[in-house]
């Protein structure tokens, strides 16, 4: 009997030593796999499901100064929204949409830090389960082409893949403009098109392509043929890229477009919004007219610029290694993009390889990471290499957001989906503030702080109206991710 129970016993300590060893291995394996992420990014934290960003909504009710700043940015774009959406609306006033800007502007600042910490809380943080999202594996092969993030998850350095086309410099670059645009538009695309022929590319005669779900009409055609200055192109965008994908519950969309519509989110009740959210984020840069070009920037209805541009911006991103430009920061609508941080971070804890070692993290991000901050670029105006979004790593990411149908079951927009992947998947100084373009769309202003910027290129923006350093702009996240020094005076914007 001693025999039989030492046996035992002996069989059993063999048995817990094998479990002990066990776990300590896999402990160490975790330990090893997050060590390496954080080398990536030496600041992020060690994310884990139960802290994901976007559970359920909120409780805690608006203060009436939320209220009040949530009103005039209503009103002030549901006018622009109204005056889209009927072909035969009279152009919108200017003077009465810049006085809706300074309305907007003051409630925005009246929020004071407060309010805005607040209106950033992680609503995941009272959640008790994260959100489930859907297979990031199975591809419905929407794309006739063949998706090169399909067929390998090692899926390196985005600036290793885009090194090509800057090989050339000094030469013109192959750029153009491009512009999703609707024929009903056209009252409100042809002043935008004579402001960048007249501003900038009366010197240069770059060319222009404009993209429509619908065939464009001749009359429009004939139009901004007229209008521009360098060769032009039509394209029909195909079906596929602006419909909706098999893995979408239509109905659940319905739903969620009408509780948001009831919620009064802009734009919410869209569902044409949500196509176009979609498609910017992950199609606009697979159409066949612009297969030919490296570089876009993207021109919209109803923005000016304010500013004579007198260098070569395309050759200027090229020959300096910049990747992406804007003018214009500012703050997401929260209730828009609930899952989406969450999603990111799912995304970057499978694939940590896609992440820059020197990323811009600080920017969409106070806490290292835990959660998104909600700043982003306004994506309006970009001035970028189109590589960049043919890139492996922003095609999975593309892919891996869209099957979860968050474009559609919430409103992702392409803004924030754009500077999430260029904050962490590039080097900080592959991106560019373009603080010299003065550039207005409804109902914000980049207008140059710079005096002899302003003088020479002969702006004619108010200087007070700029937007950079205001309190809804992420103009001060920006310049402190990138240890950059604000101007003179650019408190005076904060007050």
């Amino acid at each position: 009997m001693a025999i039989f129970v030492s046996k035992r016993l002996l069989r059993f300590g063999l048995l817990a030593g094998v479990c002990v060893a066990l776990v300590l291995f896999l402990t160490s394996s975790s330990q090893t796999d997050q060590s390496s992420l954080s080398d990536l990014i030496p600041s992020m934290p060690k994310w884990s499901s139960p802290s994901l960003f976007g559970g359920s909504q909120s409780d805690s009710p608006l203060t009436a100064e939320e209220k009040d700043a949530e009103k005039l940015r209503e009103e002030t774009e549901k006018a622009l929204l109204e005056n889209h959406a009927d072909p035969n609306a009279v152009p919108l006033d200017e003077q009465t949409m810049d006085q809706g800007a300074k309305a907007l502007k003051d409630a925005a600042e009246n929020l004071g830090e407060a309010g805005k910490a607040e209106a950033l809380k992680d609503p995941a943080a009272d959640s008790k389960k994260p959100e489930a999202i859907a297979n990031p594996n199975n591809d419905p092969a929407r794309d006739m082409e063949t998706d090169p993030a399909a067929k390998s998850k090692a899926l390196g350095s985005t600036w290793e893949f885009m090194a090509p086309s800057y090989a050339k410099k000094g030469q013109r670059p192959k750029a153009c403009f491009v512009s999703l645009v609707r024929n009903s538009e056209l009252s409100e695309i042809l002043p935008s098109i004579k402001d960048v022929e007249r501003r900038f590319n009366s010197k240069y005669h770059y060319p222009w392509v404009f993209l429509n779900d619908e065939p464009f009409t001749d009359h429009f055609k004939l139009k901004v043929t007229e209008a521009v200055s360098g060769e032009i192109e039509f394209g029909l965008v195909p079906k596929e890229h602006w419909s909706y994908p098999n893995f979408v519950d239509q109905e659940k969309a319905a739903e969620e477009r009408k509780k948001m519509e009831e919620e009064g989110v802009i734009y919410g009740g869209m569902e044409s919004y949500r196509h176009m959210c979609r498609f910017q984020s992950g199609f606009f840069w697979r159409q066949k007219a612009l297969d030919k070009f490296d570089w876009y920037w993207r021109v919209e209805p109803s923005t000016k610029l304010y500013c004579d541009i007198n260098y070569d911006v395309f050759q200027w991103m090229q020959d300096n290694e910049k990747v992406y430009g804007f003018t214009i920061t500012i703050h997401e609508y929260e209730r828009t993009i609930r899952t989406l941080w969450s999603t990111v971070k799912k995304f970057l804890n499978k694939y940590p390889s896609v992440i820059s070692k020197d990323n811009l993290m600080k920017f969409i991000s106070g806490d290292r990471g835990k959660t998104y901050n909600l700043c982003h670029f306004w994506s309006n105006f970009e001035i970028a290499n189109l590589n960049f979004w043919r890139s492996p790593a922003y095609r999975e990411y593309f892919n891996y957001l869209d099957q979860t149908g968050g474009f559609f079951y919430e409103r992702w927009g392409d803004a924030p989906v754009h500077s999430i992947a260029a904050s962490l998947f590039l080097p900080r100084d592959k991106l560019h503030y373009f603080s010299d373009i003065g550039y207005h769309h409804i109902p914000y202003d980049n207008c140059p702080l710079d005096d002899t910027v302003f003088t020479e290129n002969k702006c004619d923006c108010d200087r007070n109206n700029d937007f950079t350093f205001q309190s809804y702009s992420c103009g001060v996240e920006y310049y402190d991710a990138q240890g950059m020094k604000k101007p003179q005076g650019w408190e005076k914007y904060r007050q």
